[in-house]
This record gives structure tokens, sequence and C-alpha cells, in this order.
């Protein structure tokens, strides 16, 4: 391209290499950081390519105006492309080995004092981050992670589509659903005292589809849900690779999903192993009791065993009792613990104290004999036993967590992975993958004593009408499923309750009657009335995925314009007040609770 056609670049700042060399060019960019040595002003230019080197001699046209500029200022400039001297190559910039002399430079844009410098790698209130986000975007690793999520998401339309499905959107503006959480109310202008919901999940349209028999559909998909605010979880909304495939059972959508996956974290894994496909199958059942939550994270190679029938007949007074009245006790090993100094116990008590527990139990196997607090309460055939339960060797030594079978799993999860990271046994640099699955369709609310849904209420129930008719609800599993890589769900699925009868009875069992399931999925159900093909599908976590793969802790890291902690939007001032001209058009009135009124007002 010439400059004469060329009003702002002819090259990007990224480009230019040493094929360049004595060519005239024009870049546009932003001045990253400047060097100013008196008689040469030095100019690292930068766009969402790269970093070019510019340097202006005194007496050239540009000289004065560069002496000026600010970091961020937005300039276009002109030069020749020439070689760098050998003490100045820079390895680390793909455009290290050439600098711009230049002869002109344009300021397209002057900048004010910067709330955050963009050529630092230091940290800055997040308030700050957000509310000036369009200069946190332009920092280094920030710009990358936005450029990976599209890369990413890129990757995936394109695999899917490689697999058979076609993309579909689905509406926003939808009826409210009982997903789990809170929905976005939207007011509606024209039918005063009715409200639309924004969709937690695209879940009934993308059923619907299937009964449309478009066989295979995939989208990805905003979702949007009034919940608070997680490291793993945006407030507001999030994003999902949603999809849904007819005539498919279980391992049918496990053989359409694993090879996308796996392609994907291969793409972007940039070095770090991943797990093949097929991917594990872990019940529900064996994940509690193993791993000590849904969630397993199969880098840490440590299992949880039930230990109960053991304890239950031994001296241990504490332990006995609580087995005895329905407690558990789960033992956690720590491989090679007897190497430990003392302080690495002391350590668990102490953070199990931290957690409102007594302590942490435990006994150290070292050649013939077993130490520790409770060691003495066992006698040879039980700790022999204890051993072979918990898979112990000599020098491991083995802790205890004892309570109700919830609590207790809950605990010696969290156990589990404090002492593989204590012992440095998590595998680092790797993705593992697995699914759970058998979850239970339904689960006790410990709150109202009544029986609620445990995962999706579109669910198949597994043994169908019959389970539900003749089973305890409590026993009924169901084709639900969820995949997991390394300690993170990423998606949960599962095989769609299609037939109408089973629908009314599984939703009878959690106090819906036959009109209250009508009156609020009747356009699902009058399409099942119709022919419906059996179908599931699954919708794995964009965002989560993004994150895992640019390896960020926080959402917030791989999010253009996420919400504060708050679920505020810090940059554009929402959520905000209305005018109330647009609550009138709207058929609304604002009533302030008391301690909203009394902030308000200063109180």
């Amino acid at each position: 391209m010439s400059l004469k056609s060329a009003p702002y670049r002819t090259h990007t700042c990224g480009e230019l290499r040493q094929m360049h060399i004595g060519e005239t060019v024009k870049l546009s960019g932003w001045v990253h950081r400047k060097r100013d040595h008196g008689d040469l002003v030095f100019i690292d230019l930068r766009d969402h390519y790269g970093l070019t080197q510019c340097v202006i001699e005194q007496g050239r046209d540009g000289f004065k105006i560069a002496e000026t500029l600010r970091n961020e200022s937005v300039i276009t400039v002109t030069g020749v492309v020439r070689a760098r001297g050998p003490e100045a190559v820079n390895d680390k910039m793909p455009t290290g080995d050439i600098e711009i002399q230049l002869d002109t430079v344009f300021v397209q844009s002057f900048v004010e004092s910067l709330p955050l410098q963009v050529n630092s790698h230091a940290e800055f209130p997040e308030e700050t981050r957000l509310s000036y986000r369009f200069l946190d975007l332009r920092r280094e690793k920030l710009h990358q992670n936005i450029i990976l999520r599209s890369q990413i998401i890129s990757s995936i339309r394109r695999r899917m589509i490689d697999q058979g499905f076609m993309e579909f959107q689905t509406p926003i503006l939808t009826s409210s659903s009982p997903e789990g959480a809170r929905d976005f109310l939207v007011p509606s202008r024209i039918h005063p005292g009715h409200f639309y919901a924004l969709p937690q999940a695209p879940q009934q349209f993308k059923q619907l589809l299937m009964v449309a028999g478009f066989d295979r559909y995939f989208q990805i998909a905003p979702c949007f849900r009034d919940e608070d605010a997680r490291a793993d979880r945006s407030p507001g909304e999030f994003y999902q690779l949603d999809f849904e495939m007819s005539f498919a059972t279980q391992e049918d959508v496990f053989a359409a999903i694993e090879p996308v996956l796996t392609g994907v974290f291969n793409e972007f894994a940039n070095g770090r192993a991943i797990s093949s496909y097929p991917y594990p199958r872990i019940t529900f059942h064996d994940a509690m009791l193993k791993y000590g939550c849904d969630k397993p994270d199969l880098r840490n190679p440590i299992l949880i065993s039930d230990v109960s029938e053991i304890f239950r007949d031994s001296d241990f007074g504490v332990f006995a009792k609580a087995v005895e009245k329905g407690g558990v006790v789960r033992a956690i090993p720590a491989p090679n613990a007897s190497k430990q100094p003392r302080s690495f116990f002391e350590k668990l008590n102490n953070w199990a104290q931290g957690l409102g527990l007594p302590g942490l139990g435990y006994i150290v196997f070292e050649g013939q004999d077993a130490k520790g607090p409770i060691a003495k309460f066992l006698n040879a055939e039980q700790l022999q036993a204890l051993k072979q339960a918990a898979g112990l060797g000599d020098g491991d030594a083995v802790f205890f967590v004892c309570d109700k079978a919830d609590k207790a799993a809950k605990v010696a999860g969290q156990a589990r992975t404090r002492i593989g990271q204590d012992l440095d046994l998590i595998e680092q640099n790797t993705f593992k993958f697995c699914w759970v699955v058998d979850f239970p369709m339904y689960e006790l609310n410990e709150e109202t004593g009544k029986i609620d849904f445990s995962h999706n209420p579109f669910s198949m129930p597994q043994g169908g009408l019959h389970a539900l008719e003749n089973q305890d609800p409590l026993t009924i599993k169901a084709y639900q499923y969820d995949i997991v890589c390394n300690g993170i769900e990423l998606s949960s699925g599962a095989i769609r309750n299609h037939l109408p009868e089973v629908m009314y009875k599984a939703f009878d069992i959690v106090g819906y009657d036959k009109a209250d399931v009508e009156a609020k999925f009747g356009g699902l159900l009058n399409a099942f009335k119709y022919g419906a093909p059996p179908h599931g599908g699954c919708a794995p976590g964009i965002d989560r995925i993004v994150m895992l793969l640019a390896d960020e802790p926080n959402l917030r890291e791989i999010i253009a314009f996420p919400l504060n902690q708050q679920a505020q939007d810090l940059l554009m001032g929402a959520p905000s007040a209305v005018d109330p001209e647009r609550l009138k058009e709207v058929h609304l009135q604002i009533k302030m609770p008391l301690k909203a009124t009394e902030k308000a007002a200063g109180g």
C-alpha cells in the first residue's frame, strides 16, 4: 500500500521485519513508552498487532511534537525502516531487528493524565481497572486474554459445525423458568403488570428445536442469572456452548462433545498435557465418597475412603458413638507424611479448627508402629483393616473426618485438597477431564422438609414412569451429567424428559399439580404431545473454558466488560435509577426498602 493511499498506515505495528528495511512506511498507534535522550526521542508505538520502536532525531519535522507526547497519545508517523545495531536488537520483540527512523509525527488524539499505566505490570485497584476498563484492556495480558477468548470461541464453533451441529439463536425475552436461580425480569409496556424474563439458559427453546426436527443444534448462548458473584462465576450474565441432539443416548452426547473439548484444549494448551477421551465416568455417589465433592480434581491422587465400620466397635468412643447414631468416618490418606515435621500436622489441625471442627485426628504408620492421637484406640486387626481400606503403606499418614454423611464429605473433600497442596501432590501443567454421572433426581430440602429437584427438572429419570410411581423419590437417579476439568464444573447436561405423562409425575412429586405444570411449561409440554424425539444435550461454560486455558483464577480477567462483585458496571454506571416517566410507561412504581432509603438519604 502506498503512502498516498494510506491515510493512517501502510503496515501494522507488529508486521515489519528485516525484509522491509529501506522501505518508507506509515504506522498508527498508541505511544506505549517514550524515552527522551535530548537530541533523540525513542517511541515504542503499539497497536492491536504489536510494538515497533521508532526514533526521531533533532531537526526532523516531527521532533518538537515527539518531545511533548504523553504515553497513550494516538499518533500517525512516517519514516524509513532500518536495521537496529547489533547491541540494540531485542530478541523478545517480533519486530526487534528493526526500527523506524521517523520524518513526521502527527497527533491523532491527545491524552489526559492516566488513572492507570498501560505499559506497567503493576497491580491497580479493581475499582480503577473496571472504571477505566478501556485502558485496562490495552494492557498486554488482559488484551491477549480477550483475543484468546475470541480464538477459543471460533475454534469451538468450527468444531461443532464439523460434528454436524447447526447454529441457531433463541429468544432473549422469554418467560420465567425454575432453573434454580433468580431471573432478571423485564416489565412489559404493552402488557401492564406482566414481565418477560431474561433466559437463565435456552433450555426449553433448544428442546423445542429438537421437536421441530432440527436434530443437532448449538449456540454460543448468553445466559442471565440474578445471583452473587464468585471467582468462577460472573454476576448477571455468562456464556455457554449450548447444544442439543435428537435420538441421542447419554453416551452419544459424550461422544459428540469430547472431541470438541479435547481439540480446543489441545489447540490452546500451550504445551500443557490434556487427558484423552473417552473421559472417565464417575458416579455422583463415588465422587462424593472418594473426592468429597461432585467436582473431582483428578490431578490430586488422594482418594477418600469410608472407614465407619472399622470405628463402630473401636475403643475410640467419639467416633464409635457417632457411627452408632448414623454418622460416618472418612479417611483421607497423606502419602509419605511420616517424613513431614510436626508442624505439618499442627497446621492441618489448626486449619480444621478454623472450619469449626474440634480438630483433624490422624494416624501415622512407620514400619510396624502406628502413632498419633487416635492410634492407641485401635487394635492390630483394626489398624490393618484401616491400612487396607484406605490404601495405606508404611510411611503414610491418614486423617479422619467424622460427621453426618453430607458434612463429612464436604470437609473430607476440603482436607483432600489441602493435603494434596501441602504435600505438593497435585499434578501441574495438565488438564484432566471426567464426567460425573447418575445424579439423584431429587433431594430433601433440609429447611422445608420437602422434596425438591436436585438438578435439572427437565431430565429423564432412570427407570422412567415406573421408577417415579414405585420408588422412593430419594433413590431415583436421573440421566444427568456434569463435565469437570481440574475440579471446575464446565457443564451440566441431561437426557431430557420428552414424555408428558412422565413430566406430570416428575413435577407432581415436588408439589406441582397438572395445572401448575401446564401453566409454567405449557409451550414445551404441548409440543411434546405432537411427536417429540428422545433428546439430550449439555452446555459447557465458555467463560470457565477460557479461564482454564488462560490460567486465570478469576473470570473478570477473561471478560471484556465484567461487572464487579456487587454486580455493578463501573464504566457505564449500571444499574442506575430510571426517570419516573420511563417507569410510568412500564406501569411501575418504586417502593424502596427502608435500609436503601436511609442510604440514599445519607443516613
